[in-house]
């Protein structure tokens, strides 16, 4: 219990600071597992990338599904302990890992039934292919256990413990990045092998968690009990919103990867590549978001609304901070940080570089939507960010056709209308922020 910070009282910069490191380690140790995997797929060959990437997109769906369960647990836990109602909390955390099992459980079977289906889609053909599906089945049949980490996660980090998912998930990390390499080339299962490096490791993972939080941060924790259709309406209510935003969001991204598998499997390798370089930004932001969230929701429930202001200006500051380093990096050393990735095809760095280059001009504000969205979602008001982001992420295929075909920029196109995008979500994320919150105070009570 000694690993709670208090989030009610005290220095803002600290509190959110402490809160906020490992939970961004905790994003960084998962993109270090997907890039681990994209540096010795790299190696293989740019198809590897663009197989492993593709079958990527519905685990990102799925990680939406999770969504529903995650955000709803991680808010309701921080309103409920900042109000000290921890038998509350005790039951929003069963409640949601009931509730995120049985829909990762359909979900999973519906992948497993219709992957050749739905990877059709990307047109890849022969050995890409299947890849693809090989990959996706594997991965696939850890669904539920794999998901379920995230479940964890969302409840001890919402009693204000965000030290411990990091550890577990460091253990993974460090077990992923010795046995990529094992089963990609020295047991030689090639590509397949990073899906069998992950689950072996996420399979790890799980055991720690479901052995932490029988007694913590909660005692006699249950992992299957009785229902309560109450709180699970509560759940669904915040989580949906942020579910479905995720789910239109990767959707967007699938078709946007359609739109560039027009210039070939190269052309998909550098959106893979350039997504996970991306993710160093938004993985950053998200994680001051987190915790922002967490933040927000404790004093929230302890009625502290002066707090929660201060803690959104203090999250962003640093936020920005952290979007403009990233603007530097990914302008200056864009070449070479392609480079890492893809040492020997020239022709991947080349037009990689031009993807940086784009979208090194809308970090800051990719990582102010990240930010407000973190502030919006611990007062329960998760609807706005989902809206901001389905709107303005949606017109990133009509944006990219125009001015990939009309305006003959052709793969350019498509980054420019990603950062354009991005660009405009920070702006109307800002403003709406400024009218609900300062203009007309809509900062409500806590329900029951």
């Amino acid at each position: 219990m000694s690993k709670k910070i208090n989030l009610t009282t005290g220095n803002i910069y600290l509190a959110l600071l402490k809160l906020a490191l490992p939970i961004m380690g905790t994003s960084f140790l998962q993109m270090a597992y997907n890039l681990t995997d994209m540096i010795w797929l790299g190696r293989l060959s740019s198809n590897a990338v663009a197989a492993v990437g593709t079958a990527g997109f519905f685990m990102w769906f799925g990680f939406s599904v999770t969504l529903i369960s995650k955000t709803g647990v991680e808010v309701l836990v921080g309103q409920y302990v900042g109000a000290n109602n921890y038998k509350k909390a005790k039951e929003a955390s069963e409640n949601g890992v009931m509730l995120n099992s049985i829909l990762i459980f359909i979900y999973s079977i519906a992948i497993l039934i219709f992957r050749h289906n739905i990877l059709s889609f990307f047109n890849l053909t022969g050995n890409t292919l299947k890849v693809a599906k090989d990959y996706l089945f594997i991965v696939g049949m850890f669904f539920v256990p794999g998901y379920l980490i995230q479940i964890f996660s969302s409840i001890i980090t919402g009693y204000g413990d965000s030290h411990t998912p990091f550890i577990y998930n460091t253990v993974g990390l460090i077990l992923n990045i010795v046995l990529d390499p094992l089963f990609i080339f020295g047991f030689k299962f090639n590509a397949i092998g990073t899906a069998v490096a992950t689950i072996l490791s996420q399979a790890v993972v799980f055991i720690l968690f479901v052995v932490k939080i029988k007694n913590y941060p909660f005692e006699n924790f249950k992992f299957f009990n009785k229902i309560d259709i109450k709180i699970i309406k509560k759940i669904i209510k915040i989580g949906i919103p942020v579910a479905f935003q995720n789910m239109f969001f990767a959707t967007i991204s699938m078709n946007i990867a359609k739109i560039i598998s027009n210039w070939g499997e190269v052309a998909i390798a550098i959106q893979k590549i350039g997504a996970q370089i991306e993710s160093l930004s938004w993985m950053t932001a998200g994680g001051i978001a987190t915790a922002l969230g967490t933040f927000t929701a404790q004093n929230y429930g302890n009625k502290n609304k002066e707090r929660i202001i201060k803690g959104y200006y203090s999250a962003l500051s640093i936020t920005v901070i952290i979007g403009l380093i990233a603007t530097l990096l990914f302008y200056i050393f864009r070449s070479e940080i392609f480079k890492f990735f893809v040492p020997n095809d020239k022709k991947v760095i080349l037009l990689g570089s031009d993807y940086l280059k784009i979208l090194a001009i809308s970090q800051v504000f990719m990582c102010l939507e990240i930010t407000t969205m973190g502030l919006f979602n611990g007062v329960s008001k998760t609807i706005p960010p989902a809206i901001i982001s389905i709107v303005f992420t949606g017109l990133r295929i009509p944006i990219a056709i125009y001015f990939a075909y009309n305006l003959n920029l052709g793969l350019n196109g498509v980054w420019w209308s990603i950062s354009i995008s991005s660009i405009i979500k920070g702006i109307v994320a800002i403003i709406w922020f400024y009218v609900d919150f300062i203009i007309k105070k809509k900062i409500f009570v806590i329900e029951g």
